[in-house]
């Protein structure tokens, strides 16, 4: 039987790459895993047996339940300052990773150009690929903080860009986008005439009095910016699949349809828990968010006293990316060896595009444990 072009031209995960070797050593300390380190609240989960108990195990809306649509318009509001019809503008998704397959099977064509970062989270070449398009690097540097500017993605508009897909805070590097460089950005989609996919997920990790500022929320590009979300990051809920899209009606309504024939819907009592973590006590994250900043300098300072290694201290999410080029060999050997050697297992920056090379990213999301563990064996073996 011949398998589909489609299924075979996928890129191959550096990040599955590295899981799989893991499981031929024993004692390994795994900092390559982009999930966080703690357990979902636990008023959430009670809320979902809650559900459970109360019916809440048939099809909903394809669109999401309304009350957590409702909900997700009064915290859009709040934090966002996006302001949004919930039966309109809102699709509650399987994740955000289906909130972006269905932006690109609702806006691409095959051929259409998508303008990505580089480096960026790897699924997006796979979303894209399935959607028929074509991936389109902008690359990021690290003198800027590896943050995405107006000027990187203008030298690869052409007439075939029909979105760019921007990260903040970004998973691989912890970019954070400021408000000034965001909106030179929306002029361009204005200008150009593409849509915007911005994926926020890891909107609340942020740290030093950074802001997470969302495009959405500017009057003059709102009908050129879906901004895709996720509770995953935010209340620790990466498997209870529960993400969503925002924005105008002419792209949210179809991606609406696609859902039909895709999952149907999210799962009717994860839904429910999702109303809780919006309008239950949000003192979970806050306190997330304090112990990832005290990892994130834990990690970053180990890293520092590393000959061959640098370590910028990330702005946003749980990832620092570590410029590993004093070493002298490219990032995928030089984290299978550490894996090898120490048993401590990190992503090569390459797993995240050509601007990736050079670079290991390595999560803070584990315990503080491990970090030290990890930190330990690194210095044992370096220094």
């Amino acid at each position: 039987m011949k398998i589909s072009n489609r299924a075979l031209s996928g890129p191959a995960s550096g990040i599955r790459h590295m899981f799989e070797l893991a499981r031929n050593y024993e004692n390994v300390i795994n900092l390559c895993i982009g999930e966080p380190g703690f357990g979902t609240p636990s008023n959430i989960i009670e809320s979902a047996c809650e559900a459970l108990h109360q019916g809440h195990t048939k099809y909903t809306s394809n669109a999401g339940v309304l009350e957590l649509r409702q909900a997700l318009t009064k915290k859009l509001a709040e934090d966002n300052r996006i302001f949004v019809d919930p039966l309109k503008n809102i699709v509650v998704t399987t994740g955000a990773g289906e909130a972006l397959m269905l932006s690109m099977l609702t806006l691409v064509n095959a051929g259409d150009e998508v303008i990505i970062p580089d480096p960026c989270w790897p699924n997006y070449y796979g979303h894209i690929g399935i959607a028929e398009g074509v991936a389109v690097p902008a690359r990021s540097y690290e003198k800027d903080g590896f943050a995405l500017t107006a000027e990187a993605i203008e030298k690869v508009i052409t007439d075939k860009t029909k979105v760019l897909i921007i990260n903040s805070p970004s998973n691989p590097t912890g970019a954070v986008i400021e408000e000034d460089e965001l909106l030179k950005i929306g002029g361009l989609a204005k200008k150009h005439d593409f849509m915007i996919v911005s994926d926020e997920p890891y909107e609340k990790l942020i740290y030093d009095g950074n802001e997470h500022f969302s495009l959405g929320s500017v009057e003059e590009f709102k009908d050129y910016v879906i901004t895709v979300n996720s509770f995953s990051k935010t209340y620790s809920m990466t498997g209870w699949r529960v993400g969503y899209a925002v924005g105008p009606e002419s792209v949210i309504q179809p991606m609406v349809k696609l859902q039909e024939n895709l999952s149907s819907c999210v799962n009717s009592a994860a839904q429910q828990a999702c109303i809780e973590a919006l309008s239950g006590p949000q003192s979970a994250v806050d306190e997330m968010v304090a112990e990832y900043k005290n990892r994130r300098d834990l990690l970053v300072n180990g890293i520092n006293e590393l000959p061959g290694f640098s370590c910028m201290a990330p702005k946003g999410a749980f990832y620092a990316f570590v410029n590993i080029q004093g070493l002298g060999v490219d990032s995928a050997r030089a984290a299978e060896q550490i894996l090898e050697e120490i048993q401590v297992v990190t992503t090569p920056g390459s797993a995240f595009g050509k601007a990736g090379e050079g670079y290991l990213r390595i999560s803070f999301a584990s315990s503080t444990e491990d970090i030290e563990e990890a930190l330990k064996r690194l210095k044992k073996h370096f220094i």
